[in-house]
C-alpha cells in the first residue's frame, strides 16, 4: 500500500495550486494523508476527488468550512498499521514523550504545522512523521512531501521528496 503524506498546503495563500509532482503522485497513492492547514476547501475537494482514500484533519489556519468537514484527529487502520493524523503536536522539545502519551495505541503519527520535515521514533515505538510543506518552505531549503509503503502492518520505504523552487 503506497502512501502520499502532505501537510500545510496553504492554498491559495502560499501558492496558487498544488505542485505538478503532487498531482502526479495522486494516482499512484492508495492513501493520501493530509495533516491540515489547507486554507481553502477547493484543495480538499480536489484531493477527495482524485484520491482512492483520503485521511485528513484540519489545522489552525483552517476556517469554519474545513472544520465542519474534517476532524481535529483522524485515525485509520492501513493493512494492519494503526495510523493517526493531527495538525499540531507542540514544540519540538518533548514531542516524542507527549505524542507517545497522547497516542499510545498508534504505530505512526503524521503531523504538520511547523513546515519542518520530521522523522523520529519514540521509545515506545511510535513513528512520528511530518512531511513539511509542498508550497511554503519557510526557513527550510526546499518545499517537501513524503511517500511511504505499508505492508503487513509495517511502515517501510519512507522518503522525503524535495520539490524544485517555484518559478
Amino acid at each position: 500500500m503506497r502512501l502520499l503524506l502532505l501537510s500545510d498546503t496553504h492554498l491559495p495563500k502560499r501558492a496558487k495550486a498544488l505542485p505538478g509532482r503532487i498531482l502526479a503522485e495522486l494516482p499512484r497513492a492508495d492513501v493520501v494523508v493530509h495533516a491540515g492547514d489547507w486554507v481553502d476547501e477547493d484543495t480538499l475537494d480536489l484531493l477527495r476527488a482524485r484520491s482512492r482514500r483520503l485521511v485528513a484533519v484540519y489545522g489552525n489556519n483552517d476556517g469554519p468550512g474545513l472544520r465542519a468537514r474534517l476532524p481535529e484527529v483522524a485515525r485509520a487502520e492501513l493493512d494492519g498499521l494503526r495510523l493517526a493524523v493531527v495538525h499540531e503536536t507542540g514544540p519540538a522539545q518533548g514531542r516524542e514523550s507527549r505524542c507517545a502519551a497522547r497516542f499510545p495505541d498508534t504505530d505512526v503519527l503524521v503531523f504538520g504545522h511547523s513546515h519542518i520535515p520530521w522523522d523520529t521514533t519514540t521509545s515506545t515505538g511510535l513513528r512520528l512523521l511530518n512531511p513539511g510543506s509542498p508550497t511554503d518552505r519557510r526557513r527550510q531549503p526546499h518545499c517537501t512531501y513524503m511517500t511511504a509503503t505499508v505492508a503487513d502492518g509495517v511502515l517501510t520505504e519512507v522518503h522525503l521528496h524535495r520539490l524544485p523552487p517555484r518559478t
